[in-house]
């Protein structure tokens, strides 16, 4: 059984799926979609995941996340924990740190699930 789903999403497709925690990275952390070269890619293309990782503060916030997983696994009651992470448009950012978040629970044994909500819908149209 799965302990642990981390969900990436898009804030400007949907509201933020029910979780336990919701991360919005949305205001705090720089946006790959401002960069012409990376708006189309996604947060499984190399370009991408490294722009996301050289923003300050990425690694403490995916460390937080795990950390945060492990406590609601840690409490008296069982049962599968949602964490969710989500950004304007759900490819870059989230797509990132969640699968980071994800690759962290399971290198600590955490039966983990990671779900992209967003990462196939088209790129939203906004100000760079």
């Amino acid at each position: 059984m799965t302990a642990v789903t981390v969900i990436s999403f898009g804030y400007g497709h949907a509201s933020a799926p029910e979780a336990h925690a919701v991360y919005d990275l949305r205001h705090h952390f720089k946006d790959p979609h401002v960069s012409p070269a990376l708006r189309d890619m996604t947060g499984i293309d190399r370009p991408v995941i490294d722009a996301v990782f050289a923003t300050p503060g990425i690694g403490e916030l995916i460390d937080s996340i795990a950390y945060t997983a492990e406590a609601f696994l840690a409490g008296p009651r069982k049962g599968q924990v949602v964490i969710a992470v989500g950004c304007v448009g759900g490819r870059h950012r989230s797509v990132v740190v969640a699968a980071a978040v994800a690759r962290r629970l399971a290198d600590l044994g955490v039966p983990v699930d990671l779900l992209d909500r967003d990462r196939h819908r088209p790129v939203i149209a906004r100000p760079a």
